[in-house]
């Protein structure tokens, strides 16, 4: 983790690699780290939500791919399973939610030809549920920019994590 007040001055590399781990988009994290010196948080954020906003389809494709699935224990010992098995840790670990969500999440995977992706901090397994189910009637130009959002909420969020910490 990397305090605000050494956001400034730590290596590129160090930086870098810091950022691909809140969101695997180089060209986001590229953008956040040119963006020093930042003087607080909040310019720091709001250079990280703009270049966010900027999402092209292959680079949500790309950070997908850092993504399990929602139901899934992340593998890996890296900075980022570890995130993803916390922004997890509230979703129902009961057998029948457990199922449902596996079901729904091949449902997804087959009508969208990728994971789905939702910002799940402090959200059950039933709210997950309930979202996954209503987000498969989209078309896919509304799916694609949902998922673009809440990958741009992950991002901001880790991004948060790594200067509170």
């Amino acid at each position: 983790m990397i305090a605000l007040d050494r956001i400034n001055d730590v290596e590129d590399d160090v930086l870098t690699k810091t950022l691909l781990a809140c969101c695997d988009v180089p060209a986001w994290a590229e953008a956040v780290r040119e963006g020093r010196p930042y003087t607080d948080l909040a310019g720091l954020m709001a250079t990280a939500d703009a270049a966010a906003r900027r999402f092209t389809a292959a680079e949500v494709d790309r950070a997908l791919a850092a993504h399990p699935r929602i139901g899934e224990r992340a593998q890996g010992t890296g900075t980022a399973s570890a995130w993803s098995r916390q922004e997890q840790s509230t979703v129902s670990r009961d057998e029948q939610t457990q199922r449902e969500l596996l079901e729904a999440n091949r449902a997804y995977e087959e009508r969208f030809g990728r994971v789905f992706l939702i910002c799940a901090t402090g959200l059950t397994g039933e709210q997950i549920l309930a979202a996954l189910r209503q987000r498969l009637g989209n078309d896919d130009a509304i799916e694609a920019a949902v998922v673009a959002e809440e990958l741009r909420k992950i991002a901001l969020l880790r991004l948060r994590k790594v200067v509170e910490a």
